[in-house]
């Protein structure tokens, strides 16, 4: 098992491609910190862990609340005394055009998407640098590359993301920390339950592939860079699009 033992926190892992990350961490035998403001959706993902004999802690977390992260950190280190991975995976959405936009939309999507990355990282890396050893993952997007129709805000925090693993991946990996970007295109999670079905349609039409991406093609790529298999990539920006942007 290619992550055998390592301690790997994964944010906003209730659902979607957090679970799917959170699974396929455990099978890969990770020791796996599931992280989410939704506690019953944290129970029932360390639950379903537990379950296939993966081993798993919980802790409910606000990405936006530095002392929440900090007590899930404490927790961590009290009981496993390292932390080899961050998956910063933890996002929301509140899609608006510029001109409809509102300022409390844009900043609760900074706050989460792009402030929340920096609360967590800030909370490991010490941890990491003592180690000399450590993977961060930062959840991008295509959007985070090319932007988006209605999504200012959404695009300028996973533009941000990208720009901060880039500084980190200069500053810290004489230090042994690898810090890389994944940027998924149109992924079947629960934001597209309520689509009308021929926008779906329009939305395979699109990838070259001729389908949506799962949930666990995301967690896959997050697995192999987290793992050693990766060692030599580093400051990567990694599309996961089935050829979207082709």
């Amino acid at each position: 098992m290619r992550l055998a033992n390592k301690v790997s926190i994964i944010t906003g892992s209730a659902q979607g491609i957090g679970q799917a990350t959170a699974l396929k961490f455990a099978k890969e035998g990770a020791k796996v910190v599931v992280c989410d403001m939704n506690q019953a959706g944290v129970d029932a993902v360390v639950n379903q862990i537990r379950e296939t004999g993966g081993e798993a802690i919980g802790f409910a977390v606000d990405v936006t609340k530095m002392e929440t992260i900090v007590a899930m950190v404490n927790g961590v280190m009290a009981k496993y005394g390292r932390i080899d991975t961050l998956i910063n995976n933890a996002g929301i959405v509140m899609d608006a055009t510029l001109k409809k936009m509102t300022e409390a939309q844009f900043d609760k999507v900074i706050d989460v998407n792009l402030k929340g990355v920096f609360n967590c990282t800030k909370a490991v890396v010490d941890i990491m640098l003592e180690q000399k050893s450590g993977s961060i993952v930062n959840a991008s997007s295509i959007v985070g590359l090319y932007g988006n129709f209605g999504q200012t805000n959404y695009a300028a925090s996973k533009f941000g993301v990208i720009g901060m693993a880039k500084t980190w991946t200069r500053e810290l990996s004489r230090k042994g920390i690898r810090v890389n970007s994944v940027c998924p295109g149109f992924i079947a999670t629960t934001i597209l339950k309520d689509m009308p079905a021929d926008v779906i349609k329009a939305m395979e039409d699109r990838v070259p592939m001729g389908r949506l991406g799962q949930p666990e093609e995301i967690a896959n790529t997050f697995a192999f860079l987290a793992s050693d298999e990766a060692s030599y990539i580093n400051g990567a920006v990694i599309e996961v699009t089935g050829g979207l942007t082709l």
